[in-house]
Parts: C-alpha cells; structure tokens; sequence
C-alpha cells in the first residue's frame, strides 16, 4: 500500500523579509485599534451616564446603544454614589477646547458625506473615527486647513450653514476662552456630544 504524501508543508521563509520600519509600522496600527477600542469603551460608558442624568430611561439608551438593558443598568449603578454633577450644557454656544473640536469633527464630516471622495478632509476624518488621529494642536490645526480648503473650493456645492460654522468655530479656537467652570465631562465625550449636535444642527438648516 503506497504511503500517502503528506500534504502539510513547512512554512517557507519570505522572499522580501519585512524591515524594522515596516514592522515597527504594522504593530503601531493594531496598537492604535486596541487603544481606539479601550476609549471608546470608557467613552461608551461615560455616554451612558450623562444620558442617565439627562433623564433618558435606561430601556432607550439600551436601545439607542444596541446594549441589553442590564449592561445599561450595570454602567448606570456603577456611578450612581458618585457625586452628582448638573446635565451637560447641549447648545453649540459654548467655547472650551474639546467642544470646539468636537463642531470640528462633526462639520468635516458634514463635508467629507456631501462631497464623497472630493472633499480633502476624508481621510483624515476616517483617521479620527478610527482613533488613528488624535486631537494634537497639530492634528487639529491640520483638519481645519483641509476643512478650509474644501470650503473655499466647493463653495457652491456647500451650503452656507458649513462656511458660517466653520467661522465660528476658527474665530473661538484662535481667541482664549472665557473664564467658565470646568465642564464635569471627559475631554472625549464633550468631542462627542458636539459633534453630534454640530451635525444635527447642519442637517436641520441644509
């Protein structure tokens, strides 16, 4: 009876064995989706207490959050001896760093959706939401380049909503913020909250 060939193979070394650069590249990329994973899970949770606090029942942030009920629960009684702190301000009108670069973040994304593959801003909004891009001045600095460009070179494609936001977002980044109480939210989940209501409020006046 004729010995069957064995079909497993030793794994052959590369040709091109890759270099420390390439190497040293690709481990900062899973560093960078396991580190966005962990913020976003801290983020998550901090966004279930403020809309615990706003009043929200815990059956529709289950909902909105795609979580069971007793995970919303669990976040909720987690923090529940800590101490209480007022409901997060919701108007645009407001003049700290990470709210500003959150209106950022949401109108270039406005843009980057309206223009498609157009808009200059794209990839580096997908950098931001992928946790690739992290709110430096310089990254900051260079999403409000972009932002400006796409404005300034599909001005009638835009409408003027995105200019007049852009303005009033540029204006209180460059002039130093009124003396206020420090917001009891994380950095990350005022970035956020407005985000989110900066492109609610461009899609209500489009």
């Amino acid at each position: 009876m004729a010995v069957e060939e064995d079909t497993r193979r030793t794994p052959e070394p590369p040709t091109e064995p890759l270099t420390e650069a390439q190497a040293e590249r690709m481990f900062a990329d899973m560093n960078d989706v396991i580190r966005a994973g962990e913020e976003m899970r801290r983020l998550r949770a901090e966004m279930i207490r403020l809309f615990a606090d706003l009043g929200w029942t815990q059956d529709r942030i289950a909902r909105l959050s795609g979580m069971s009920q007793p995970a919303v629960s669990k976040q909720v009684t987690k923090h529940k001896g800590d101490d209480p702190s007022p409901p997060p301000r919701l108007s645009l009108d407001q003049h700290d760093t990470p709210w500003l670069e959150g209106r950022l973040w949401g109108l270039a994304e406005e843009i980057s959706e309206t223009l498609h593959d157009a808009a200059h801003c794209t990839r580096h909004v997908d950098a931001a939401a992928r946790g690739r891009k992290h709110f430096t001045p310089q990254n900051v600095d260079e999403l409000r380049r972009l932002v400006e460009e796409d404005l300034r070179l599909h001005r009638t494609a835009l409408p003027d909503g995105h200019r007049h936001a852009y303005d009033e977002i540029s204006r209180a980044l460059d002039t130093p913020a009124p003396s206020t109480a420090t917001p009891t939210e994380s950095p990350s989940a005022r970035r956020s909250l407005a985000r989110q209501i900066q492109r609610a409020n461009l899609k209500e006046e489009a």
